[in-house]
């Protein structure tokens, strides 16, 4: 799927004006709705993981496989969504992602074994794959090039307001339930309300699809230029030379050549350069233990000695600094640049994941009975805190961004793909390594978390490309 927006024609169209953007930035956020199921989904599971391992009474590891088996489907799913939104449009695979969401949330309320679970999990993961490669590359076609940045962070926008809502959601039901994820509520157990809930956001997702235009590029790969004529006009103005800007796109689709696998091949090591830098920001962007953050937050505090019903509060409190951290984002990615922006969030994880580190070591107590001293636990929920907001205001917004933006049209398709199924797996790593690596030393799972925060300083210095006010067109 290339995702290329479409940069105001020579001679003809000015950005959006004011009286557009309010609708440009309705379609953007209908898209970027499969952005919040995936941040519902990746931390919802953070209020059930003790219920389950209770339930199916299953240690660390399998657990672990149960919880990411999810990020199993996401990698397959985003590296054939692009080609299928090639045939058959943009529209159509939202539609497919929401009726996969719908199904997963239902089935895993209603398991009747572990790998019944792991399974619902792995077919919403294949959904949420898929949209994590349309959302972003639909927002950057129907963006005008003016608004092109901020309107690609609504994906992580939505991401963190997901994963926000789940944690109210979850510890609105946990108190209907009196604090106990096994408790009864209509005749199911809490973790089953919280996980089956994603029906509602889910059904949102899809029937907002139809509501909204197909990208403009599609339009034209089909044959339908009225039609994408008149979406041009909805979202960048009834002034436009709506005919030059058909003209560009077309002409700027038949120099491309459809993208595959094949395409990106090339250089001494495998992949084009370029390629490799895609993959690096989305390794990168995991390796350094986000999602750790919200799979098992819940999880984390209980484990230092914080009750379960605070434990959730703290939990929400973080999701609240990751929106604060994103909104930052959003201000200043098409003002500072893609690049500025990730060093200070390279350098404030550094040093934070590192305080971390440093608190955790002083856990005692083994199994259930383990805590932290008073200041060394005041002290790993501010630095952790403070690690979700560098990585909201920086790596979080601007990979998405990135990916977006920096690959060159005849290859964007293939190396979008490739990005996010890299992301994806990395996320898996992470994700099925994090209960036994805690079980082993805590303090030195962050000291890795940490590692790769200061690794990726150099990375973001040698060979990542500033993107800021760039015509996709121009990508090279």
């Amino acid at each position: 799927m290339t995702s290329t927006a479409n940069a105001p024609a020579s001679g003809g169209g000015n950005p959006a004006h004011p009286d557009h953007l309010g609708h440009v930035i309705f379609i953007t956020a209908a898209a970027a709705m499969g952005g919040f199921l995936f941040g519902y989904d990746s931390s919802v599971i953070n209020g059930a993981v003790e219920a389950i391992r209770d339930r199916f009474d299953v240690g660390s590891a399998a657990l672990a496989q149960v919880i990411a088996a999810a990020l199993i489907g996401c990698a397959i799913g985003a590296a054939t969504a692009g080609r299928l939104a090639d045939r058959i449009g943009r529209i159509r695979c939202m539609q497919i992602a929401s009726i996969l969401f719908t199904a997963s949330a239902i089935g895993s309320a209603l398991p009747f074994a572990l790998w019944d679970l792991a399974m619902w999990r792995v077919i919403g993961g294949f959904g949420i794959g898929m949209a994590s490669v349309i959302g972003p590359a639909y927002i950057a076609e129907v963006s005008p090039p003016a608004y092109r940045g901020r309107l690609a962070s609504f994906q992580q926008a939505a991401i963190v307001i997901g994963i926000a809502v789940s944690q109210l959601v979850n510890w609105g039901i946990l108190n209907l339930a009196d604090g106990d994820q096994r408790g009864e509520i209509g005749g199911l157990e809490a973790w089953q309300w919280m996980l089956g809930v994603m029906v509602v956001p889910a059904v949102l997702y899809g029937l907002l699809s139809f509501v909204i235009p197909e990208s403009p590029r599609f339009l034209v790969s089909v044959g339908r230029t009225e039609k994408a004529k008149e979406v041009l006009r909805e979202v960048e103005g009834s002034g436009i030379d709506a005919d030059a800007r058909i003209r560009e796109i077309d002409h700027s689709m038949r120099s491309e050549v459809k993208s595959t696998f094949k395409d990106l091949l090339g250089g001494r090591f495998g992949f084009l350069p370029i390629v490799w830098i895609g993959i690096g920001l989305s390794v990168f962007q995991q390796l350094v233990g986000i999602n750790v953050i919200f799979y098992y937050s819940s999880s984390l505090w209980q484990s230092v000695g914080i009750d379960a019903s605070s434990s959730f509060l703290y939990s929400f409190e973080t999701s609240v600094v990751n929106i604060i951290g994103t909104v930052i984002a959003m201000i200043f990615v098409d003002r500072l640049g893609r690049k500025p922006l990730a060093l200070i969030g390279s350098v404030g994880m550094a040093l934070s994941l590192g305080t971390a580190a440093w608190a955790f070591s002083y856990k005692t107590g083994t199994g259930d009975d383990i805590s932290l001293p008073h200041a060394q636990g005041i002290t790993a929920l501010v630095a952790a805190n403070l690690f979700v907001l560098f990585f909201a205001l920086s790596w979080g917004v601007v990979v998405w961004v990135l990916l977006g933006e920096m690959f060159p049209g005849r290859i964007r398709a293939a190396a979008l793909g490739v990005a996010a199924s890299a992301q994806w797996i990395a996320n898996w790593v992470i994700t099925v390594t994090f209960p036994s690596l805690s079980d082993w030393n805590l303090s030195g799972a962050y000291m890795i978390y940490t590692f790769f925060a200061l690794l990726s300083i150099p990375f973001i210095l040698k060979w990542v490309p500033e993107t800021k006010g760039k015509a996709l067109e121009e990508m090279g």
